[in-house]
């Protein structure tokens, strides 16, 4: 295999990695001759360009249900001398979230290193973060003349340090973010052990060094690798994270990456590689809020994270301004509290014009989703939902004097309908691997709390520039960590299980219902139900997926079958499993996988029909029998061959078939539903999704 970086008009080859674990190559600097004449030479599989990486950003042990001294905590010694290890922008080793307090040094498996520079001394790794390397080898030979803010592990960023503290991070008494999410912040796998490979640094992140990262993970000995980043529009053989996650997943190591930021449509998904876990981002049921108390005594709480003062203005007038776009109007009230109707309009706009007047306050009625980027307010500001307003404008259309008062750092829990599929999470189906539905599961990632780095600002109090030991941020590289501290778990629990037994006990017991025991909603989708494009599985649970009773396994010999379905070249499959040669006779698209999709013509005339073959092991205790369960699937016929399974011992393994046939009109996009093997004792319920989709149309 052969990773390029820039071409260079230099007659010197540049040479920058080469790998031996997660792909057998090397990247180089090359001029376009140099390439040309290099890929005519024997023993060159593929080569590629290097490329640019983006990344995908503590109540959420407890909304998970996590407690200390049960469920899957208990289990796993809460992953104890499990090793995290996380691809990104580096660590802030003096966080209060790699406290090594009562850890015993590193297991013995552990290989890696804590690499020092100016202001990273060997101090800066502990017995919790245990490793820390940095990769910027491809970053230089894209930008030959760089000179780097930080060529040290240390995080200038902040991403890195979020996600490995939310994975792996130690207990941390009396957090909070200037007031906000008050309380203890704990990784999902606190006593884990956590490892940095630096691969995103401030003035550019490139593939080759995120494989280099991994690389070395697989070296060092990690047994999760976390990845809050991706590559759009990549078959599978071209993107180095698929190839080098194929290499980990041979090894044992669990991957977990995050699906993207660009939903709420469909196929934009990234990291849709089968041997990976791909988290979706959902909500919590935790509100960051701003109470306002009208003159007469009417509360309305609001969403903000403003970071000043808790209480700003007591019993200030109120002045209603239309949409708040004329600064010069707003101008003349800066000493009110300004009342904007951004119901029908851009949300920045309003939000802009109003910091610019310097007004008192403002209340902003939207509806509008209430995005993290729009509430993160530099100047006193709330916003109310439009079931709210009126209670506001009758107030102020009835009053002589209308007034208010506004109090900030509010947290309140237990509030709102969660989980929700966020509108921003990327949507499947996966560009790279269609026949496998993608993501996997859906996680917290909305309003996350972790740790921060003090030298990256968090947010701003005027024209003043704040810091903070923890900050509040969203997006899939939030949820990913999550799933990565929940694997992590299990790792601990069950170290007996393959990275596929894993993935599948973590989807199977996942919930599809919120906390009012409806479906989960998807905000992008107008709150409507979420559909497995959208959230795969359901919201992840794990303490049930310590109990999964049955689970799909796959091994390397499964994945490459799958390859070999997909039409790939005899070199472009050697990029997987550096083999002279492949025996692709039982090439099949139809993986043991815990999810089913399938693609329909939408204007045939006839039966679609689509057929499924599966493996499960059962991993309970004792005998048990199960049957099969089906549901939601509108104007399709499903049937389970056979529709009973009976199990006399643990790891006893038994196969079924899936048949889907029936229409979907192109007016329809999909049709979803699921198959759940229900045992006769009512201990497990395995819970698989289906899709039948007509849509064709990826935009890459």
């Amino acid at each position: 295999m052969l990773a390029t970086a820039a071409a260079t008009s230099s007659n010197v080859p540049y040479p920058v990695y080469v790998y031996d674990n997660a792909v057998h190559g090397f990247a180089a600097r090359l001029s376009e001759s140099q390439l040309s004449h290099l890929t005519n030479q024997p023993g060159i599989l593929s080569f590629h360009s290097d490329t640019l990486v983006k990344r995908d950003t503590t109540y959420t042990p407890k909304f998970l249900g996590l407690q200390p001294g049960a469920g899957i905590w208990a289990a796993s010694g809460e992953g104890k001398d499990v090793i995290i290890g996380v691809v990104d922008t580096g660590v802030w080793p003096e966080s209060a979230s790699f406290n090594d307090e009562g850890f015993p040094p590193p297991p013995k498996r552990w290989h890696g290193a804590c690499e020092t520079g100016p202001g990273f001394g060997p101090s800066s790794c502990n017995n919790k973060l245990i490793g820390a390397r940095g990769f910027n080898k491809g970053l230089y030979a894209n930008i030959p003349n760089l000179t780097l803010s930080n060529p040290t592990p240390r995080d200038t960023d902040g991403h890195g340090t979020h996600t490995s503290s939310t994975a792996g991070g130690s207990p941390v008494q009396g957090a909070s973010y200037f007031g906000y999410a008050k309380g203890i912040a704990s990784g999902i796998a606190p006593r884990a052990r956590v490892a940095m490979y630096k691969a995103l640094w401030d003035e550019g992140a490139y593939t080759s060094d995120i494989l280099a990262a991994i690389e070395q993970a697989i070296v060092d000995g990690v047994d999760v690798i976390s990845l809050s980043l991706g590559l759009d529009g990549r078959p599978l053989y071209s993107d180095p994270i698929a190839v080098a996650s194929f290499a980990a997943m041979e090894k044992g190591v669990i991957v977990v990456a995050s699906a993207g930021n660009e939903g709420p449509f469909l196929g934009y998904l990234h990291n849709g590689t089968p041997w990976l876990t791909t988290v979706a981002a959902s909500t919590v049921d935790r509100v960051f809020a701003g109470e306002i108390r009208l003159g007469d005594g009417t509360y309305i709480v609001g969403k903000t994270l403003y970071p000043g003062s808790p209480v700003v203005l007591k019993d200030t007038p109120l002045v209603f301004m239309g949409t708040c776009t004329n600064k010069m109007a707003l101008k003349a009230v800066q000493n009110k509290i300004v009342v904007c109707d951004a119901r029908h309009i851009f949300l920045g706009y309003p939000i802009q014009t109003v910091g610019d007047a310097q007004v008192a306050a403002s209340i902003f009625i939207t509806d509008k989703q209430f995005k993290d980027f729009t509430y993160n307010f530099y100047f006193p500001g709330v916003l109310i939902t439009p079931q709210d307003g009126p209670t506001l404008l009758g107030y102020f259309n009835k009053s002589s004097y209308p007034t208010a008062t506004l109090r900030f750092q509010e947290t309140i829990l237990g509030i709102g309908v969660a989980p929700k599929v966020t509108d921003y999470s990327s949507r499947g189906p996966s560009f790279s691997c269609p026949s496998v539905l993608k993501p996997d599961i859906a996680a917290p990632g909305d309003l996350i709390l972790a740790s921060w780095s003090q030298n990256a600002s968090v947010a701003f109090l005027g024209n003043q520039t704040l810091f903070a030991p923890f900050n509040i941020i969203s997006g899939t590289s939030m949820a990913c960590p999550h799933v990565s501290g929940v694997s992590a778990l299990l790792r601990a629990a069950r170290p007996e299980w393959t990275p596929a037994m894993i993935r599948s006990a973590i989807m199977t017991t996942a919930s599809f219902l919120d906390n009012t025991m409806q479906p989960i909603k998807d905000l992008g989708i107008n709150s409507h139900r979420a559909t497995p494009l959208a959230m795969g599985s359901g919201h992840v649970n794990p303490n049930k997926a310590l109990y999964p009773g049955l689970v799909y396994d796959a091994s390397p010999k499964d994945y490459i079958k799958l390859l070999c379905a997909l039409n790939f070249t005899n070199n472009q499959i050697k990029v997987f499993t550096h083999s002279s040669s492949t025996d692709c006779s039982d090439a099949s698209e139809d993986l043991n996988y815990p999810s089913f999709i399938t693609f329909f013509n939408g204007s045939s005339t006839t039966n679609n029909v689509a057929v499924f073959k599966r493996i499960v092991t059962y991993v309970g205790d004792g005998e048990a029998a199960f049957h099969a369960k089906t549901n939601g699937v509108k104007g399709l016929l499903i049937t389970v061959t056979p529709d009973r399974l009976v199990f006399k011992e643990k790891y006893e393994k038994q196969s079924f078939e899936v048949k889907i046939e029936g229409q979907i009109r192109n007016n329809t996009e999909a049709a979803y539903g699921s198959l759940t093997w229900v045992d006769d004792k009512g201990k497990y319920e395995v819970r698989s999704p289906i899709v039948a989709t007509t849509f064709n149309s990826f935009p890459f």
